[in-house]
């Protein structure tokens, strides 16, 4: 798996090679490109290979200079995306995490399939409005937040009903999950008996990767959502990460399978989710 923090560097290359791959198309070297526009030379030679993020009026000039005034809109719009790929926590939750809550509330109902891997947590379609309280009044306090958990946690609780929809979720979960004690013994116990019961759905798969498996071919990864074939969300200790590089989400599907393939189902998963129940004393 490639590392989270390298996708943002891989789509800055990808579009100045498109850029690169412009200025050839118009019979310009980078220096005469440079010059034509006012530049150091050393500024297109950045833009170019990635070291550099242009602005908008950067690449509308860049466009204009090589007579390609038709690519600017593409170029702005994915450069927008690049830089929305890599959003740091207190970027995103500076108006509080009821709006970082709503914020993903669209791609939530447009998603189809979800595929969700999570070595550390219950994830958020399938949590109870305790443990939801529990997480984000951890995050509120580590990260110094306003208080507006208790909206937060109902935007969250109504986002869940997703799962009762069209909607398809396949759940992969590390067996410690279900062992950290998050919001306390009560909270836990309120949660694993949840993660029973939505097992019933029929839009609902739940593999449960037993601590005891061999991971000699693949161990545990950062978790990660991904949201039909569009695009992946990873969690980072500063920052949201979110990935749309095509090669990049092909090698999160196919983690994703290998991982399904060490997980176990139905009965099986069950035994370990009573088991974690029944050591909360």
């Amino acid at each position: 798996m490639t590392s989270p923090s390298s996708s943002v560097q891989e789509a800055r290359k990808a579009l100045g090679q498109r850029l690169a791959e412009i200025r050839k198309a118009a019979g310009l070297t980078k220096r005469a490109l440079a010059q034509s526009l006012g530049w150091h030379e050393s500024k297109a030679s950045r833009f170019e290979s990635g070291a550099r993020s242009p602005s908008e009026r950067d690449l509308r000039d860049w466009c204009s200079a090589c007579g390609a005034e038709s690519e600017a809109e593409d170029l702005v719009s994915t450069a927008r995306g690049i830089e929305g790929m890599y959003v740091e926590w207190r970027k995103m939750e500076r108006h509080g995490l009821k709006w970082a809550q709503e914020s993903v509330v669209p791609l939530w109902e447009r998603t189809e399939r979800f595929r969700i891997y999570s070595p550390w947590l219950i994830p958020g379609p399938v949590q109870t409005a305790s443990y939801i309280t529990a997480l984000l009044t951890s995050i509120r306090d580590r990260r110094g937040l306003i208080d507006d958990v208790p909206a937060a946690v109902k935007v969250r609780v109504e986002k869940q009903q997703v799962v009762y929809g069209n909607h398809k979720f396949a759940i992969l979960l590390e067996e410690s999950v279900l062992r950290y004690r998050i919001g306390g013994t009560a909270v836990m116990a309120g949660q694993l008996g949840y993660l029973l019961s939505v097992m019933a759905l029929p839009s609902v798969s739940i593999g449960i990767i037993p601590q005891d498996a061999d991971r000699s071919g693949l161990w545990p990864v950062e978790g990660f959502f991904l949201y039909d074939d569009e695009l992946v969300n990873v969690e980072l200790i500063s920052a949201h990460l979110t990935v749309v590089q095509k090669h990049e989400l092909a090698m999160y599907a196919k983690t994703f399978s290998e991982l399904a393939e060490l997980a176990v189902y139905g009965p099986a998963a069950r035994e370990l989710i009573t088991a974690a129940i029944e050591s909360l004393g």
